[in-house]
């Protein structure tokens, strides 16, 4: 199975079937991500933009905050910004995180995993402001 990148931030599946092909959005990768990431010990949240935090004060959950996906040379590369939770070893959990991810994107899409970067935007104490 070959895949490519098409200009609208969907990648096409191209398959020896004739029934007809299979586009999957960049947001849905995404998504797979950002929910694996929020699976592992040790994660509190994810961070995202200014966008996605006004959207989620809102109500609105959006599963693929803090997660950037780019398509290059037929593999697949993520970018996530984690919020940890204290007390948890940082390089276990990134890598949990990063194998969890991979498996995740690898077994839900057929796409192949390059890199999943990681990047630690702060620590939760618990403690409520």
């Amino acid at each position: 199975m070959s895949r490519e990148n098409d200009s609208t931030g969907e990648y096409t599946m191209e398959t020896s079937s004739e029934i007809g092909e299979v586009k999957i959005a960049d947001d849905v990768v995404a998504t797979i991500a950002g929910l694996a990431t929020t699976e592992v010990e040790g994660v509190a949240s994810m961070q995202g933009n200014l966008t996605n935090e006004i959207v989620g004060k809102l109500g609105v959950r959006n599963l693929s905050k803090g997660v950037k996906i780019e398509l290059m040379e037929g593999m697949v590369h993520a970018e996530l910004s984690v919020m940890m939770k204290y007390g948890y070893s940082i390089p276990k959990t990134c890598r949990m995180i990063q194998e969890r991810v991979k498996n995740a994107i690898e077994n839900m899409t057929g796409l192949g995993v390059e890199s999943v970067n990681i990047r630690i935007v702060g620590v939760d104490t618990g403690k409520s402001k």
